[in-house]
């Protein structure tokens, strides 16, 4: 208890580092998801096309390789920015993919007859999808959203090796001020426990209030 009580200004940094990734991240990744996954269902070919490259490259990517491309790569193109929005930016692009699917997959289960009869009422295709196709399709695809924040707010914990304040680096320090590393891990997978229970919670709320009828 004493690694706790001794440094709680220490975990508290690294736990608001870590909610501000995930917070952050997950707002990102829920806009490019909902973009990318109106690309890929596109009358457009060239949309679809690059819906599915999107798709197909940061699923197939390790994360890890993701942030080494984003934190070592965007510099030499002259684009400097804090570590945190590069984190931002790998997380947030990254799970914005698994996002696509969901929606992707909740939009396929939306009968074809329901975009049908709106486009025969002169809706244009934006139309179309957010208004008749999407309130549908997000019903379905609460829980799997939630899944992904949920590993989206795990994923952060890789920031952490690029200089970016987040939960698990705080074990380095401890390690140095020669703390016990097993109950220095114990209190960062309460922190982390904390974070996911919380996401779980509002996703059951969502789920409850706008999910499927089962």
């Amino acid at each position: 208890m004493d690694v706790l009580t001794d440094n709680i200004s220490l975990y508290w940094q690294g736990f608001l580092g870590t909610v501000e990734l995930t917070f952050y991240s997950s707002v990102l990744a829920l806009v490019l998801g909902f973009l990318i996954a109106a690309c890929r269902v596109s009358p457009v070919g060239s949309l679809r096309v690059f819906g599915t490259v999107w798709v197909t490259v940061l699923r197939n990517t390790p994360l890890t390789l993701l942030f080494f491309a984003v934190v070592l790569g965007l510099p030499r193109f002259g684009i400097v920015l804090p570590f945190e929005l590069f984190a931002i930016l790998a997380l947030g692009c990254y799970t914005s993919a698994f996002i696509c699917e969901a929606l992707r997959s909740g939009i396929n289960t939306v009968p074809k007859g329901q975009g049908e009869a709106a486009r025969s009422l002169g809706m244009s295709f934006g139309q179309t999808l957010h208004t008749v196709v999407l309130p549908q399709a997000f019903r379905s695809v609460i829980p799997p959203i939630g899944s992904t924040l949920i590993a989206l707010a795990k994923n952060s914990a890789i920031a952490g090796a690029f200089s970016v304040t987040e939960l698990l680096g705080t074990y380095k320090t401890l390690s140095e001020l020669g703390y016990n590393i097993i109950w220095t891990f114990v209190w960062i997978a309460v922190g982390y426990l904390i974070i996911t229970l919380s996401i779980s919670a509002l996703f059951n709320v969502l789920e409850k209030r706008y999910g499927v009828a089962r």
